[in-house]
């Protein structure tokens, strides 16, 4: 069986290295059509007109030096667009859930910060809340995507975003080469909360009132990683849950990144809800607002659009909402042309 984990293009467009779970290197030669591929971007590149494919195992040993050298220097014009501009990066879903996926992410995100890009990493911890809910008894709610939040919930909420999610991904960062800092939206008023709109219907869920950079810059221009937890307060000291990906969309704005991006656990913005297949790799905002009012954006991707949007319209360059459960997407978004999902323009 082929395992095609990682795409390594040559320069023949009819062929190109893949390793597979063994760490073994495949050639393949006039490889099958993109659909065959369930749509997958990092095979976009393929001729769809190629109907045969060849496999040839090769040793991994005989993998050139050279080619490794050609494929680093691919990511060149990548760096260079990047490097000393913030990129915001949304955590959570699958690549929270997986140990492979999330140790993918943390390579990714440490490799660009070595590579001279101010990231910025914003986290939820879905999974974790309620996994903790469920051991206390405690059953979950949600409102068109936003977790419904009481106060039993908001203490088990900061509890494990702060306490729990937060600490062990600095702890991740930092093993893995970086210097990542811990903090949450309370940290030295970086968001100061407000209540939702629709408070009564979702407890102590917030929206974000202003946003403090203060205490954040340094550690930006000091190429460290803020990992921020999305649990912020009011000017009264009451806590509030924020949406991540809401906290996301606003600090990029206020930091006027150059790019934000949500890690998601789909492909993308699809055009028919129903079919993976139906990505679309790029819309701006007028095109993104049609397929909202269409209902082709609905539920849980409602926020994470609307969030883009937003920040779009304050200044962010462009905003992807990418798909988590692909090996390394970070990097195939930031350093490549192929992308990892869709991305909005203004």
């Amino acid at each position: 069986m082929l395992a095609a984990q990682t795409t390594l293009p040559l320069k023949s467009t009819h062929s190109f290295f893949s390793k597979n779970s063994n760490g073994s290197v495949l050639l393949f030669q006039n490889p099958v059509p993109v659909n065959k591929f369930n749509g997958l971007k990092r095979f976009r590149r393929i001729k769809s007109s190629a109907q045969s494919m060849i496999a040839l195992e090769i040793p991994k040993d005989s993998t050139s030096a050279q080619t490794r050298v050609e494929i680093l220097s691919e990511a060149l014009p990548y760096i260079q667009k990047f490097r000393g501009k913030t990129i915001v990066v949304k955590y959570g879903g699958a690549a929270m859930k997986s140990e492979a996926l999330q140790a993918s992410v943390i390579a990714d995100i440490v490799l660009l910060s070595c590579v001279g890009i101010r990231i910025v990493f914003v986290h939820g911890g879905g999974p974790e809340i309620n996994q903790w809910l469920g051991k206390l008894g405690m059953k979950p709610n949600f409102l068109n995507g936003l977790r419904v939040t009481d106060a039993p919930t908001m203490e088990i909420v900061s509890m494990v975003l702060i306490g729990n999610v937060n600490i062990n991904l600095v702890a991740l960062i930092n093993k893995a080469g970086g210097t990542a800092v811990g903090l949450s939206g309370i940290d030295g008023r970086l968001f100061t909360a407000r209540p939702s709109p629709n408070a009564e219907q979702l407890g102590f869920v917030g929206d974000i009132a202003s946003i403090d950079t203060t205490a954040l810059r340094p550690l930006i221009d000091n190429n460290h990683i803020p990992v921020i937890a999305s649990v912020a307060a009011d000017t009264t000291g009451q806590l509030y849950n924020i949406n991540a990906d809401t906290a996301a969309g606003e600090l990029a704005a206020a930091l006027s990144a150059e790019k934000l991006i949500l890690l998601t656990d789909v492909a993308g913005i699809l055009e028919n809800r129903d079919d993976p297949r139906s990505m679309v790799k790029e819309v701006d905002i007028k095109g993104v607002k049609k397929m909202m009012e269409d209902g082709k954006i609905a539920g849980g991707m409602i926020p994470k659009v609307s969030c883009c949007v937003r920040s779009l319209a304050q200044g962010v360059r462009t905003a992807s909402i990418i798909d988590g459960r692909l090996k390394h997407s970070l990097l195939l978004e930031i350093l490549t042309g192929e992308g990892a999902g869709t991305m909005i323009t203004g």
